[in-house]
């Protein structure tokens, strides 16, 4: 591993969004995680959740053009102690599940889900390492 060529101290994470309408997509966000819908830039191009603490991070929502077309190459793992409570409220709030629960060697079980605008995410059972 690189070594820094300057100390400094460790970044603080934001994760950015992409989405064709960031103000309709941010209410589901921010219900899913527990955060408050905070600024937004005029025209609607971002839209920020400002998580209840700052040991979580920040999340954008940013205006692109094109629709979702292919799998995402990140993803959100909401872990929780009641994977099955909390994928019901996720579908009440507008998620959809992406075929029957995983399980395997790395985790005890997951639910791999799609947000209203297709984005994939996984809701993974706490015991677990997924």
């Amino acid at each position: 591993m690189m070594e820094a060529p300057i100390a400094h101290t460790a970044p603080r994470v934001h994760i950015c969004i992409d989405t064709t309408d960031p103000a309709a997509l941010a209410p589901f966000w921010a219900a899913a995680l527990g955060y408050e819908i905070g600024d937004s830039l005029p025209g609607g191009t971002y839209v920020m959740l400002q998580p209840p603490d700052e040991t979580r991070p920040v999340v954008y929502f940013q205006r692109v053009p094109e629709h979702k077309t292919v799998k995402n190459r990140l993803h959100l793992d909401l872990r929780s102690k009641e994977p099955e409570v909390l994928i019901e409220y996720l579908l009440a709030l507008g998620a959809t599940k992406l075929g029957p629960p995983q399980s395997g060697h790395t985790c005890k079980s997951w639910q791999v889900m799609a947000d209203p605008a297709g984005n994939e995410f996984c809701v993974c059972d706490e015991s677990g390492l997924c």
